[in-house]
């Protein structure tokens, strides 16, 4: 197996370009052509994460948070960031991160989270805007079915919770092929009238090109007419944060003590709590401070995340309680998702959890 079939499962599960525009997901170090010997899973691919590997006779580190964030100039290893480069190239370990990406994928941290905490009901908390567009295409009435089974089984027609979801209306198709053609209905230099069929369906921004190609495998004509249209609805499984409620609600200083004790937190920061009770809980997993109104809009009791500065908890001003549990602690289980999916996809293919611990705080 090569690197490269590692990074196209990936982008299966939670595809590149539905990381944010500042991030760094992908493979950072190494060539995509080498054979996959391991793969050592971890949040932060350090110096300690690339000697684990070596010794585990791993030649890929896949780490959540990307080493490389920003350019580099230089590298003489006067940081941790260099270091960790220049030990990876001098032993051809490749390094992939799969950071944001991961966040805004329905089955990704937050899901993750969420689990651990027992939430039922679960939804993306803030979805995302553009990233979903119509198609529409013109098909002759004996290849309609053909035509749509291929574009669903290529990814279009997801709407929600439901599948090969189109619209179809009825008329007809004219066209005359000139010299250069080679119609495969009628003849060249001849106008031919066809029933058909306008075909509709909505496909994710990423899958464009699957879909596209599929379509046109599956299309009697040479040539294909069809309208690819931006769509301002969101996509209710993508996005940042989610959302859901315990079964039964718990006494808001026992649910506290209860996520402490289940991310191991070695210290928790909340504010005064506003009900008795906790049901409805948002979460999201490392820096979400931005998500505190849109949490509060949704009707959540408590926003569970971490990076919170001294003057933001002030915002929950008395309607939700933040609960800033630790970037790492959040995280953390991010390791047992990527190694459960490695395992079930590729189940003979060597794949660790790390063992270090690069959480950088520490608590008294």
């Amino acid at each position: 197996m090569r690197i490269q079939d590692l990074l196209n499962f990936l982008e299966s599960k939670a595809p590149g370009m539905l990381q944010e525009s500042y991030d760094n997901s992908g493979l950072l170090v190494g060539d995509p052509r080498w054979e996959a010997t391991g793969v050592m899973i971890c949040l932060d691919s350090t110096e300690e994460v690339i000697e684990e590997a070596i010794a585990k006779k791993c030649n890929v580190v896949l780490a959540h948070h990307p080493i490389i964030f920003s350019g580099l100039k230089r590298i003489t290893g006067k940081n941790y960031i260099e270091r960790a480069v220049i030990k990876a190239i001098k032993n051809d370990i490749a390094i992939i991160s799969c950071h944001t990406n991961l966040d805004h994928v329905q089955e990704g941290v937050n899901h993750r989270i969420c689990a651990h905490l027992c939430l039922i009901e679960t939804r993306i908390l803030s979805p995302k805007k553009d990233l979903l567009q119509k198609l529409s295409v013109y098909v002759p009435d004996s290849h309609l079915e053909a035509v749509e089974t291929a574009v669903f089984t290529a990814g279009a027609g997801q709407i929600g919770s439901y599948s090969e979801c189109s619209f179809t209306s009825d008329g007809q198709g004219s066209f005359k092929g000139n010299e250069h053609s080679n119609p495969r209905l009628g003849a060249r230099g001849k106008r031919e009238t066809v029933g058909e069929k306008k075909l509709e369906v909505i496909v994710p921004v990423w899958k464009t090109g699957s879909v596209l190609e599929a379509m046109k495998q599956a299309h009697l004509y040479e040539e294909v007419a069809y309208d690819l249209i931006p769509m301002q609805n969101v996509h209710q499984e993508v996005g940042s944060g989610m959302i859901g409620r315990l079964e039964k609600p718990m006494a808001t200083m026992d649910f506290l003590n209860f996520v402490k004790n289940t991310f191991q937190c070695g210290g928790l920061r909340y504010t005064t709590p506003v009900n008795e009770k906790i049901q409805t809980v948002a979460v999201c997993g490392g820096s979400g401070s931005f998500l505190l109104d849109t949490a509060i809009r949704s009707g959540a009791d408590v926003l569970v995340t971490s990076d919170f500065k001294y003057h933001q908890f002030f915002d929950a001003d008395g309607r939700i309680l933040i609960a800033d549990i630790g970037h790492f602690e959040t995280e953390q289980y991010t390791i047992d998702l990527l190694f459960d999916w490695f395992a079930e996809k590729f189940p003979t293919f060597a794949s660790h959890k790390t063992g270090v611990v690069t959480n950088p705080i520490n608590y008294l």
